[in-house]
């Protein structure tokens, strides 16, 4: 796990192992699979509270890769971090939290 900062934007990056990444992108392929029949449930007038599940579906998997990608980021940037004694990391992550649980 090696983070870089790009010169002009100092934005974090992370190089996820070929698995984490092939699990991300096959869920969130997933997600947009659902999002694509919700549009086309919406195109064919489908019954309201039909599309309704579909989108409580939706939420629930983007839910889970939330939770999936924050235990990793924990698990790995931060806990890292924390051992170098970048403290900072704590900040964000809880800047991070307070975003998710709007």
């Amino acid at each position: 796990m090696e983070e870089k900062k790009e010169c002009c934007y100092c934005h974090k990056t992370k190089e996820r192992s070929e698995k984490e990444y092939k699990d991300m992108i096959n869920r969130l392929n997933r997600i947009e699979g659902q999002v694509r029949g919700v549009k086309r449930m919406v195109e064919e007038d489908a019954y309201c509270p039909d599309i309704l599940i579909q989108v409580s579906a939706i939420n629930a998997a983007l839910n889970s890769f939330n939770k999936v990608l924050l235990a990793n980021h924990i698990r790995t940037c931060v806990a890292e971090d924390i051992r170098e004694g970048k403290d900072e990391t704590i900040d964000e992550l809880v800047v991070t939290l307070q975003k998710l649980m709007k």
